[in-house]
């Protein structure tokens, strides 16, 4: 069978990526940022092209985070090999961009979490995805009601038959019926093919992957019991006490598959049942206070870490400011205690006579006051006409499937691309017509495989060096030594012209 690196494990679509989600203006290169044009308005643009991110941990880290970065009007160009990927960048933007007055932070946190890495989902969150769908069908098959709902979206460069096909997908997302894709056990028949004859020993097939493979790879963090869950059902959070019963079908997509000597349609799940979800935004974060050990064990798990990093980037993306977590009562001594609830008595005082102007913000938030807007309390102004968050300075295009190869045929592209993002699986576009499309002193980023769990330690350092390869038939210089036991992406620049 399949095991000892053949590479079905991670399947044939990534519905959740293999490297920890990154902001863009922060990875792009310093020369590539000072060689951006400006419009009309004097404002620089930094366009975006990112190939086969699978997610949207990318996506929506730059923009939630761009409040950090000098004012830039930033425009997305998103190629997928799958269009129920794009149907799932759609899905996750517009769960970011529920306003505090319709959506709770940690209510939007968990629904993205669980729509993102469950194979099960709760009964209410089906619902919303049921509701979502709707939307999404009127959005493909009217572009001028898209404009009105989300004008920050374009979905006018795919071809109409791609347009076609995300309307079939949407409305399998709002059938109701569970039974027309029943994950559980194309979960279970995935796991029997991967495991083959070890799959009565597969508790141990398990415990190698985690501590032999992913904690060598510097996942460490990663909890066994909650691993062993995911590879055994494909449930990677759990955020509420709830009954997780219903088929996510968002995780479906068609596939040509042999039956018999003939290739039919067949609807299943065909994505990683090794490496698990939790890579994308629970191994690493901006709060070093989450990553603590005691008696030589984390304290908090990915599942935690997931769970703080999506809450902070929504906090961002409404206050435009970083969001700090406090330390709780069990860790706090009893001084701190004591100063917290004089500090509050201080401020209900100072709120009856304060009348200070509100133009003034502080670099830094609370989680206190990041619950408030989880309750809706912190109203968010933006225009009446449509019913999400506003994105003034974003746009995202998506264009037809698998286009890159071709992208430099259309003069509109050519010297366009500021920053280009090549997941691993996307690698084989990586091809010397890139160079066309990329703008003076661009910044390519492509994925390694370092989280791939099907590939030996040989073929990770192959794969690494192949791509500096094709990097530089590209016309790309690498930007240090690239080492494929501890990155998880390469960075190269675009040579300049002598």
């Amino acid at each position: 069978m399949t095991a000892c690196g053949t590479g079905e494990g991670f399947g044939t679509v990534t519905w959740w990526g293999f490297s920890p989600a990154m902001d863009f203006q922060k990875q792009g290169l310093s020369a590539s940022m000072k060689a951006l044009r400006s419009n009309e308005d004097g404002v620089p643009e930094l366009n975006i092209l990112m190939v086969g991110a699978g997610d949207s941990r990318h996506l929506l880290t730059t923009i939630c985070r761009a409040h950090r970065w000098p004012t830039r009007k930033i425009h997305f160009y998103i190629v997928e090999n799958n269009l129920e990927l794009l149907g799932r960048h759609l899905l996750f933007l517009t769960i970011a961009l529920e306003r505090p007055s319709t959506m709770g932070l940690r209510e939007k946190t968990e629904l993205l979490l669980e729509l993102f890495g469950n194979s099960l989902i709760r009964s209410q969150t089906a619902t919303y995805l049921q509701e979502r769908a709707n939307d999404f069908i009127r959005y493909v098959t009217d572009l001028d009601y898209l404009e009105k709902k989300l004008p920050m979206v374009d979905m006018s460069g795919l071809k109409f038959k791609e347009r076609d096909q995300l309307e079939a997908i949407f409305k399998f997302w709002r059938d109701a019926d569970a039974k027309t894709f029943q994950i559980s056990k194309l979960w279970d028949l995935r796991s029997r093919q991967y495991l083959g004859n070890r799959y009565d020993s597969k508790k141990g097939v398990y415990d190698w992957d985690l501590h032999m493979k992913l904690y060598d790879r510097g996942a460490n963090i990663i909890n066994n019991r909650q691993y062993y869950q995911w590879r055994d059902k494909g449930l990677a959070f759990e955020n509420r006490e709830g009954l997780y019963d219903v088929p996510n079908k968002s995780l479906a997509s068609g596939m040509l598959v042999n039956c018999k000597g003939e290739k039919i349609a067949a609807r299943g799940f065909w994505g990683d049942i090794v490496t698990s979800p939790y890579v994308a935004f629970g191994i690493v974060s901006e709060e070093e206070s989450l990553l603590k050990k005691a008696n030589g064990i984390y304290v908090k798990t990915a599942q935690d870490i997931s769970q703080h990093n999506v809450t902070a980037l929504f906090h961002e993306l409404v206050s435009k400011e970083r969001y700090v977590l406090l330390p709780s009562k069990e860790e706090a001594t009893l001084t701190e205690i004591t100063d917290e609830d004089e500090d509050e008595d201080e401020l209900k005082e100072a709120s009856g006579t304060k009348d200070k102007a509100t133009g003034e913000s502080e670099q830094m938030v609370t989680e206190g006051q990041a619950v408030k807007q989880c309750h809706g309390l912190d109203s968010v102004s933006g225009p009446a006409e449509y019913d999400y968050l506003p994105l003034p300075d974003v746009n995202i295009h998506f264009l037809p499937l698998n286009c890159v190869t071709e992208l430099h045929n259309k003069s509109n592209y050519r010297n366009l691309f500021n920053v280009i993002y090549l997941s691993c699986s996307m690698v084989h576009q990586l091809k010397p017509e890139l160079e066309q499309i990329a703008a003076p002193r661009a910044t390519l980023i492509v994925e390694l495989t370092k989280f791939m769990l099907d590939l030996r330690s040989e073929t990770v350092s192959k794969f690494a060096n192949r791509v500096s390869e094709l990097g530089a038939g590209a016309g790309f210089l690498p930007v240090g030594s690239v080492d494929s036991d501890r990155d998880a992406f390469a960075r190269f620049q675009l040579k300049e012209d002598p």
